[in-house]
């Protein structure tokens, strides 16, 4: 199950490269269906908080018509950074799904570890490593390319 939102989060890093944005590609997923899908977009709104994961829980908040996102997963190719994390816990987010870890920025216990239980009043389950290979090869290639 994981795999099958996985691979559209990465359809959306896919998207991020095409564009040259740093390829990172975000699905939230409620009561088994896809409500918001985005990528980075960074560069393209000069906006240093469209993150996908930023994007995409402005449109799920907008489908849902709530700020909560209670029993919401996102599924995000790469472990979110601080940002991203705080507002998945600000939006009450039942799990964060990632595929590969960053240790120079996440925030689920790579760098820090904002979703530690207790933390806040609101702990989100971390779920890692689903498609790694394959998130972890996007965004190398990625960098790779611009050196």
């Amino acid at each position: 199950m994981h795999e099958l939102y996985m691979k559209q989060a990465l359809v959306e890093a896919h998207k991020a490269a095409n564009e040259e944005e740093v390829p990172v590609g975000a699905v939230i997923v409620y009561k088994g269906e896809i409500i918001a899908r985005a990528h980075n977009q960074i560069k393209t709104l000069k906006d240093p908080t469209a993150h996908a994961e930023m994007i995409a829980i402005t449109q799920a908040s907008a489908h849902l018509q709530n700020e909560r996102l209670n029993d919401c997963d996102l599924y995000v190719t790469i472990e979110p950074c601080s940002m991203c994390v705080g507002a998945a816990v600000l939006g009450r987010m039942k799990r964060v799904i990632y595929g590969a870890n960053d240790p120079k920025t996440g925030a689920c216990g790579s760098a820090v570890n904002l979703s530690e239980p207790a933390l806040f009043n609101h702990t989100l389950e971390v779920i890692s490593g689903i498609m790694e290979p394959e998130c972890r090869t996007i965004i190398q290639d990625f960098f790779l390319d611009k050196r």
